[in-house]
């Protein structure tokens, strides 16, 4: 816990203080002292050179109820704790697990939250000198190491995840450009591996692994120029959205591995990425110091979102305060307390579609459906945002329902997402098929736009919504006929196979990992030429409309709340959790839902933060 150094000089600008609590429609957020996570010893950690601080969560089903686990690296070392979030204080000297590493440090971390029990998790951790790592910090056991040799890629690993709904494959990105996708099952085998082309797009391509017996890495993918940041799977694991250190943010079809669509960052590298919960839109930040909407439906960038003053380090959707109105316009006159009861409950079911309640959208006698996507951000600037997606900027063509500003939902073929959307009258659940590539999109800006949740500036008619730089649709089974035809038929039951639905209630629990910023290694594979886009020539196009063309956001609100750069941000039920570079894990409860708040706040001097 450190003092303010506005307190200990005795003064000073107010907008330079640290923040300990916030307000927002839904009330206020309080900052939970006692619900601090770092090193034991609590010393703010000498960051310089550091990689950037994790954390990530899992659920363990603990019949006491209280399953909640906490991992998080701070340099060389790597913490699993009890997390007792907004219940109880933090109790750092009884670690479940502590790890210390020499010659590498950790990176990146999650668990697979489907085969997570209170006797046994398995933890995936990258390395800066490349490995990954899989362990059990329950048991304390260390099952494996993966590249450990160094023979697969030598670069950082910037992002690792499972893949969605298996309990034995996950993928891995690193600051080489490339990715590989591994089976926990399989061995990486003793020299380096040898690939065979499989696909091969724009700026893209991706390898199997040549070998007369399975081995890892099953795939290879090589993706754009530079590091690839950060991915981030679809809420139904389809699709994969990939940033990277050449500015464009690349969507794939994961099974069939085709390229559904790119956008290109205002300039700069792209950092971090996340998707919408209904798997809609898709939010990517990085140093252009931006935050920008992109609609997975239309391919374009839909909204752009300025507040931070320096890169954006993580962005991630707040499932909890996503809300859903079902109610006729007209009548309507409640609380914020009444709006937020409505909420949005995501599952990964998607037995059956919403087309049939999406096209009440524009029935006169049908009450419409509004909703409003809330997300947040944190960046390099010590800032925290959080953000409002409304029906005026994601429909601006259409007259605003007189229920408030808030998002409509689009009369048009579902997304591929699952998500279960709970109002007072139904309940449906998204159809994860992607044959809604031909929805019609937003083909014009009105000149007179109106932006209760942005900032004022004439907007340009942009260009049509249909993506010219989209690759064909959803052809997986042409690609895995063509593997099996070229003798790598393993290929097929890769993410077909050893997929299962995992628990509704597990599905907020995402690591928010991203690498921060690096050269490009000298081991990538130069079988594919590349150009480089010019950024003269994607600016004022639909990779990168001009700022002019597209609505701006106006931040809710945006605080400064640490003294060092920022690297998480995740949204938890009753919570939500930041980190900085210091090794400082905050918990922020939600408003009503800190029963601590109120102790701590009275107990703690002024000035005191974390």
């Amino acid at each position: 816990m450190l003092i303010s150094k506005m307190a200990a000089e005795g003064g000073g600008k107010e907008m330079n203080e640290i923040k300990t609590q916030f307000t927002t429609r839904e009330g206020v957020y309080k900052l939970l002292t006692h619900s601090e996570y770092s090193r034991p010893n609590r010393v703010p950690f000498n960051s310089q050179g550091s990689n950037p601080v994790k954390v990530s969560f899992v659920n363990v089903n603990d019949q006491s109820g209280n399953g909640d686990r906490i991992c998080f690296n701070v340099g060389r070392e790597l913490y699993f704790y009890i997390y007792k979030g907004v219940r109880k204080a933090a109790d750092l000297s009884k670690p479940i697990d502590k790890r210390i590493y020499k010659g590498t440090q950790p990176t990146c971390h999650d668990f697979n939250h489907l085969t997570a029990t209170a006797e046994s998790v398995s933890l995936l951790v990258g390395f800066s000198a490349g490995q990954v790592q899989l362990i059990d910090p329950i048991k304390k056991e260390t099952s494996k190491l993966f590249n450990e040799e160094r023979l697969i890629d030598k670069s950082r690993v910037t992002c690792v995840k499972w893949v969605p709904g298996s309990e034995s494959l996950f993928l891995v990105s690193h600051a080489s450009g490339n990715m590989y996708l591994y089976n926990v099952e399989h061995t990486c085998g003793t020299t380096a591996p040898h690939y065979q082309l499989l696909k091969q797009g724009e700026n893209y391509s991706v390898h199997t692994c040549k070998s007369k017996s399975t081995r890892n890495p099953l795939l290879k993918w090589t993706v754009g120029e530079g590091a690839l940041n950060e991915f981030a799977f679809s809420p139904d694991g389809k699709f994969l959205a990939c940033v990277s250190q050449d500015g464009f943010l690349r969507v794939f079809n994961f099974d069939a591995v085709e390229l559904h669509g790119t956008m290109k960052s205002y300039f700069g590298g792209l950092l971090c990425v996340c998707w919408s919960p209904d798997g809609k839109y898709i939010v990517a930040g990085g140093e252009d110091d931006l935050v920008t909407v992109w609609s997975f439906l239309d391919c374009r960038v839909i909204a752009r979102g300025h507040g931070h003053k320096s890169w954006v380090s993580v962005v991630a959707f707040d499932h909890y305060t996503t809300s859903v109105e079902e109610s006729d316009p007209m009548e309507f006159s409640g609380s914020d307390e009444d709006f937020q009861d409505q909420m949005i409950h995501f599952g990964r079911d998607r037995a059956n579609s919403t087309q049939s309640r999406l096209s009440k959208r524009n029935s006169t006698d049908s009450r419409p459906v509004s909703v409003t996507y809330r997300f947040g951000s944190v960046g390099q600037d010590t800032q925290l945002c959080l953000w409002d997606l409304t029906e005026d900027i994601l429909f601006p063509h259409l007259p605003l329902s007189r229920t408030r500003t808030h998002t409509n939902v689009m009369n048009a073929t579902s997304p591929p997402a699952g998500a279960t959307i709970i109002t007072n009258t139904s309940s449906n659940t998204t159809n994860g098929n992607n044959s809604g590539a031909n929805t019609p999109g937003i083909n014009s800006l009105s000149t007179a736009l109106p932006r209760s949740n942005s900032l004022p500036h004439s907007a340009s008619t942009t260009a049509t919504a249909n993506n010219t730089n989209k690759a064909g649709g959803g052809i997986g089974s042409g690609i895995m006929d063509s593997a099996i035809a070229t003798g790598v038929s393993k290929f097929a039951t890769l993410s077909l196979h050893d997929r299962k639905e995992r628990h509704h209630e597990k599905d907020h629990k995402r690591n928010h990992s991203m690498g921060h910023i690096s050269s490009k290694s000298s081991d990538k594979l130069n079988l594919l030429t590349k150009t480089k886009s010019d950024p003269a020539k994607t600016l004022g196009t639909l990779l990168c409309p001009r700022m002019e063309d597209v609505p701006l956001l106006e931040p809710l609100i945006c605080k400064k709340i640490a003294h060092e750069r920022l690297t998480v941000l995740i949204f938890l039920e009753d919570c939500l959790v930041t980190a900085c570079q210091e090794g400082f894990i905050c918990t922020w409860a939600r408003p009503g839902k800190g029963l601590l708040s109120s102790q701590n706040q009275a107990s703690s001097p002024s000035g005191t933060v974390v």
